[in-house]
């Protein structure tokens, strides 16, 4: 069961809503990196110290893709410099992290930066941010003194009966775990083919990629991120003109590439980027192109990795 007590916490005062709930005064709907975002994070944490909280959970962390999110443009690694190593290493579907790194993560989500992610302890309490400076809380007790204390900040905090930032646990698009019923159908493909392409997204948005042989597979396995989605997908084409003349003339695909030092590279492509991509990948040994939308996804297998319990808990 998700927190009883559930509050949108915003700078937007409740007297400058219409009929529809919508707010219609001058405040902006970007962070000003200065008091009132300070003002958030001191609610937050209120409402943590009223919870008996000290670490939470990230849940489902995604950075900036294709499609940015946010209003402000993007920064270099995600706004995650100086909380997690250029790897991203720790920033990943079930990492624990401390309230003072949760509370840069939601800085870093309040100034749009280019990562975003449900921060949470199982069902005791909650934090998302939503779109335009919202911030929802939940937690398992009322938190009346963090309420007032959100007031003292100069913040509106104003209860609901759930957030609509909340997970939707019966909307998983991947249930299966990536187990060694999985990796046995892995071999059998490879003992047929000989070699796979791995897509291994660690974070939505963020992925690594592998060719898999008989030879490599256990050293990729053992290498791969805490509760990856892992999508396998037949082995990239050595006639790299040919995939380039196959591309489609409408729509956008994924162009996946190996240059000659074993090194396999990603973009986003459409009909207007060709002749360029063309010159990219004129060194290439190797590339496909993969289709983005859900109903042409047919890869040879997809799951996710579960925890050493055996239990998949990523909601992909």
């Amino acid at each position: 069961m998700p927190p009883s007590y559930v509050h949108r916490i915003t700078k937007y005062d409740p007297a400058d809503r219409d009929e529809r709930g919508y707010y219609i005064g001058t405040e902006d709907t970007v962070s000003d990196h200065g008091p009132v975002e300070a003002a958030y994070l001191a609610a937050i944490a209120a409402f943590a110290a009223a919870s008996e909280i000290d670490r939470l959970e990230i849940r489902e962390p995604a950075v900036t893709g294709f499609v940015p999110f946010g209003m402000e443009p993007p920064v270099e690694r995600h706004g995650l410099g100086g909380l997690f190593p250029p790897a991203l290493t720790g920033y990943h579907d079930g990492a624990a992290v401390s309230l003072p790194v949760a509370l840069e993560l939601v800085r870093v989500m309040l100034r749009d930066q280019g990562a975003w992610c449900r921060l949470e302890v199982g069902d005791e309490f909650t934090v998302h941010v939503g779109f335009d400076q919202y911030v929802y809380v939940a937690s398992n007790r009322p938190c009346e003194a963090a309420v007032a204390r959100t007031r003292e900040l100069g913040l509106f905090p104003e209860p609901l009966v759930a957030s609509p930032c909340a997970a939707e646990f019966d909307e998983a698009e991947v249930t299966e775990p990536a187990d060694e019923e999985f990796w046995t159908r892995v071999r059998t493909a490879l003992a047929s083919r000989q070699t796979l392409l791995l897509d291994e997204t660690y974070v939505r948005n963020a992925a690594r990629w592998h060719r898999l042989t008989p030879e490599n597979l256990d050293t990729v396995r053992a290498g791969l991120g805490p509760r990856a989605l892992l999508t396998v997908w037949p082995d990239l084409n050595p006639d790299v003109e040919a995939v380039l003349a196959a591309l489609p003339k409408e729509g956008s695909v994924e162009f996946v590439w190996e240059a000659q030092d074993g090194t396999i590279s990603h973009t986003i492509v459409d009909d207007t980027d060709y002749q360029q991509l063309a010159t990219l990948v004129a060194d290439a040994q190797a590339a496909c192109a993969l289709p983005l939308y859900q109903d042409e996804h047919h890869p040879l297998l997809c799951a996710a990795l579960p925890d050493s319990d055996g239990m998949l808990r990523a909601r992909w």
